[in-house]
């Protein structure tokens, strides 16, 4: 088995509760989904030069006022 490496992610709940409703739809783990989804990404990019999405800099429209609540608590 190849070795990994651990490293620490901090994602928004919103984000984190989409990741892992599509990891469960495809019968992977959440980190295993991760690891998926950024190897597509390096994989796509290696074969054409460019980015997966036309729009992957466009940022993402995600409600930050839970995150700015429990910060406060």
């Amino acid at each position: 088995m190849a070795d990994k490496k651990a490293v620490p992610l901090r994602i928004s709940e919103k984000l984190y509760s989409d990741l892992a409703a599509w990891a469960e739809d495809d019968f992977r783990s959440l980190n295993g989904q991760i690891e998926y989804l950024l190897t597509e990404c390096v994989r796509q990019r290696r074969k054409t030069g460019a980015y997966v999405g036309k729009e992957i800099d466009k940022p993402l429209e995600v409600d930050l006022s839970d995150t700015k609540k429990t910060e406060q608590d």
